[in-house]
């Protein structure tokens, strides 16, 4: 019954983003990813933030900020295996598989917790001002960098569980990319519009790119061989791309309202941007400084969190409850 019950679920899913999102928009280019399962989130309620992936075990965690928990998801066998309670407005999240532990950054206290992925128990704490949000882990060097407070980005050690070092910038971050190649940080500060550029070894601000009071660039994805990043404005709803090596717009897409997550897909050279406005919107290269959508997908209002997992092909977005429906994780197979 249950399989029967989640086979009419995903029948339904499938012939409603066909035809239509929520707000009467419509969809193309839906055979550019497959629906492979829907998993309820039962009892997840409010907001959700950002994920991360276990790939050894195939777990994804969720931050559901707004039900102050964070949900261990089986993508084996589409179940919650545990639900983390007790949390404050968790934000961002990381997995680090040479300790086998899970942090978990909380945008209401500021605490950073670290918990063991094996029985969920936490494990130590980082306390952090205020606003502790989006997280990067750099498993080379062993740290866990996460944006925090009215401006800064906490250096963390991933093994000894402390902070090593702080970044001040002018405003509060929101989503950041490291290149390594450069040893640079490119950081998103909407408050002021601009992107932020940061010397990782000075642990300084030594730039700011694309200044604008009134655009709102929330998230953002990076391709590092390409000297590339995307950025999601909010207002209006834009996609740009910027040169990493003159800090210059070389390209811009219309891009569906209230963005919230940016992936950059190296093996395809696409850009997936999951949207609250009720769609994920992917743009394809074409060669050059040129981007053109070859897709929106159609998803439930405010699913505008998602997570690329490339070495499993997959693309997975959570949709928020809505009324009488549970939040779902829903799977897709990128084609």
């Amino acid at each position: 019954m249950i399989m029967k019950y989640n086979a009419i679920r995903l029948f339904i899913f499938i012939i409603f983003c066909s035809f239509t999102a929520c707000n009467g928009q419509k969809t193309f280019g839906q055979d550019y990813l497959i629906v492979d399962k829907i998993i309820s989130l039962t009892g997840v309620k409010g907001r959700i933030d950002h994920m991360a992936v276990n790939l050894k075990d195939r777990i994804v965690y969720i931050a559901a900020l707004g039900n102050n928990t964070l949900e261990a998801v089986s993508l084996r066998n589409g179940k919650v295996l545990h639900s983390i309670t007790g949390l404050d407005e968790p934000q961002g999240v990381c997995y680090i598989p040479q300790t086998r532990e899970i942090f978990v950054a909380n945008g209401g206290s500021g605490d950073c917790y670290f918990y063991n992925s094996d029985n969920y128990e936490k494990v130590a704490t980082v306390h952090l001002s205020s606003d502790a949000d989006d997280v990067r882990y750099d498993s080379t060097a062993g740290k866990i960098y996460v944006a925090y407070g009215s401006g800064g980005i906490a250096i963390i050690d991933a093994k000894d569980h402390a902070e090593v070092g702080s970044i001040e910038l002018p405003s509060h971050p929101e989503a950041f990319e490291i290149d390594k190649r450069k040893n640079l940080l490119y950081v998103n500060l909407p408050k002021t519009g601009a992107i932020g550029v940061v010397d990782i070894n000075k642990l300084k601000l030594i730039g700011e790119w694309n200044k604008n009071y009134r655009q709102e660039n929330f998230p953002m994805a990076i391709d590092t061989e390409g000297n590339k990043v995307f950025i999601g404005y909010r207002h209006p709803a834009t996609l740009v791309v910027v040169d990493t090596k003159t800090g210059k717009r070389i390209a811009a897409e219309e891009l569906t309202n209230d963005s919230d997550d940016l992936f950059y897909d190296a093996r395809n050279n696409r850009v997936y941007a999951s949207c609250g406005g009720g769609y994920i919107d992917i743009f394809q290269s074409q060669g050059g400084d040129h981007y053109k959508e070859i897709a929106s997908v159609g998803t439930r209002n405010g699913a505008r969190t998602s997570l690329l997992i490339p070495q499993l092909n997959l693309f997975v977005v959570c949709e928020p409850a809505y009324l009488n429906r549970e939040a779902d994780l829903v799977v897709y197979t990128i084609r």
